[in-house]
């Protein structure tokens, strides 16, 4: 099993240091098998933001963690234009990494992170075809019984955001992004983006969506919440392709704790979910 940390939208610049420590202090006692990291590092991309990211980075390397870290919109330059179109994530690979789509593979899964971040859109993001071929490049050899976990920063589907459940858009290019990652043959799509928690079937959202399981992590440690959602991430625990439990582990002011534990299984055609009413406390192996 894959213990595996999904943060998001840390935003340096518009955060809470006690909600940094906390979180923090959380992944170096519970020490998942990796900790995904799904953009927005910081709030305007400054050089003493992403300082203060790579810091906060190098601390949870120095406790042994393994990290899975891509780009958000966020780490782009806004008002510094001209660094924004002609150098947009150059300090973003000086301070926190130079590969922008990074991969990770081990015995249980295997994981790619795509950069949706675009100079040419303000929040929106975006994959291009190249990016398309090197999805299903990637995971064209990948043994049949790993886990692959696609992580993006803005979700691939159009989400409900709004208290009314309006929805947001998608990614750029969305019909044949999504019609890769079912070609791939991805299982679970990570993002972030909308500092919404969020788990659905990829067929309940888009017909011919393949068997995707899409999972939306919350603002980690950002002070900037939307529909009074607390900050949270989320604690996935990968038994299988087609089995998985999902944790929302949130702020609830003084630390971080355990707000659901919801169990999905895939029967070959959609995903069920199921609460775990009696389940394990934070960490623990069900």
């Amino acid at each position: 099993m894959a213990r595996i940390a999904h943060l998001s939208d840390i935003h340096f610049g518009a955060h809470d240091p006690r909600i940094v420590d906390a979180a923090t202090a959380w992944l170096e006692q519970h020490r998942p098998d990796l900790v995904i990291i799904s953009g927005d590092l910081t709030q305007r991309a400054r050089v003493e933001q992403f300082r203060a990211a790579s810091a906060w980075l190098n601390r949870l390397r120095a406790a042994g963690l393994k990290l899975l870290v891509i780009p958000g919109n966020h780490d782009i330059p806004l008002y510094d234009v001209m660094r924004r179109f002609a150098a947009p994530l150059d300090r973003y690979k000086r301070y926190i990494s130079p590969d922008l789509c990074p991969w990770y593979e081990d015995d249980e899964v295997a994981i790619l992170g795509l950069n949706t971040a675009r100079s040419l859109t303000i929040k929106d993001g975006r994959i291009n075809h190249d990016q398309m071929d090197m999805l299903r490049q990637r995971f064209a050899p990948v043994a049949s019984a790993k886990t692959r976990i696609l992580v993006t920063h803005h979700p691939l589907f159009a989400m409900p955001i709004g208290r009314g459940g309006e929805l947001s858009e998608a990614v750029g290019q969305h019909d044949d992004a999504v019609q890769a990652a079912s070609e791939a043959g991805v299982h679970l799509a990570l993002a972030g983006h909308f500092h919404r928690t969020y788990a659905q079937a990829a067929r309940k959202m888009v017909e011919k969506a393949g068997g995707a399981l899409i999972i939306q992590a919350g603002t980690a440690t950002s002070t900037r919440l939307r529909n009074a959602e607390p900050q949270s991430f989320n604690w996935l625990h990968v038994r299988r392709h087609d089995e998985m439990e999902i944790q929302v582990i949130v702020w609830d002011g003084a630390g971080f704790q355990r707000a659901s534990h919801v169990e999905y299984r895939h029967d070959g055609q959609d995903w069920a979910s199921r609460d775990v009413a009696d389940g394990p406390v934070v960490g623990e192996v069900a």
